[in-house]
């Protein structure tokens, strides 16, 4: 297992700063980019502790925060352990910050992260990954379709509105992917029901994309998330194995 050490950077974006947590192995060994997008709940110890993993199994790991417009980690403060139905206030609190995240400010951020992976002495020349959940499946699906030059592969857990009705749906960017992508569904997810489950496999695969979607039975909305009341150990774990599979045949 790699040794890791952690810090924080920031990144000059178009609109701003974005304060990031950087995981890379301490020996300043460049190691293949993953950039790993956050969750509703933000850039808290829970994200740093999964990009610690990923770094422990040979990868350097960006996690910005992307409400970083609204100001520095954590722009909500929110108890240990997360759970909206014991304060419905969270919610009211997050949701103003997702509406920030437009298709075009996603691409725009996301040139700045790519950038910056690609100038650090501590990320190995060539494409990087990603990984997303919750809304940062949404997230690492719009950066594979702008940006198919510099994503080798691209994984999304417990997803939300990947494929809906809107104009600007993240899946109508099939047609310009290039990376391999994963996703990891939760079966009992309102916000990515079977008929969206259908139109995002329908896309990629007339797209010719190189994809897996899977269901992960009994599997709530945000079953890797440890620190929620959403947590699936059984989930979580076939996440790991499928994430860490998927960068190793990228990597």
């Amino acid at each position: 297992m790699t040794a890791v050490q952690g810090t924080t950077v920031d990144i000059p974006t178009g609109d701003g700063t974005a304060d990031a947590y950087l995981a890379h192995p301490a020996d300043g060994t460049p190691r293949p980019g993953v950039l790993l997008y956050q969750d509703a709940y933000g850039l808290r110890p829970h994200l740093r502790a999964m990009a610690d993993r990923l770094t422990g199994a040979g990868y350097t790991v960006l996690v910005p925060n992307v409400f970083y417009r609204k100001g520095r980690a954590p722009v909500v403060d929110l108890p240990e352990f997360i759970d909206p139905s014991a304060d419905p206030t969270i919610w009211q609190r997050l949701s103003p910050l997702l509406r920030t995240l437009t298709p075009e400010r996603t691409a725009r951020d996301a040139d700045a992260y790519l950038g910056w992976l690609a100038d650090s002495p501590l990320v190995a020349d060539g494409p990087v990954a990603l990984t997303g959940y919750c809304m940062g499946a949404r997230l690492a699906l719009r950066t594979a379709a702008t940006h198919p030059g510099r994503v080798a592969a691209a994984a999304g857990f417990h997803g939300g509105r990947l494929a809906t009705d809107d104009p600007d749906s993240p899946h109508l960017g099939a047609g310009h992917i290039t990376a391999e992508l994963y996703f990891g569904h939760a079966d009992r997810d309102a916000s990515l029901p079977e008929e969206q489950m259908r139109r995002l496999e329908d896309a990629l695969t007339a797209a010719g994309v190189r994809h897996t979607c899977e269901v992960y039975p009994d599997a709530p909305h945000g079953y890797t998330q440890a620190d929620t009341n959403a947590y699936q150990r059984e989930g979580d774990e076939r996440h790991w194995a499928a994430l860490l599979d998927l960068l190793k045949r990228t990597f």
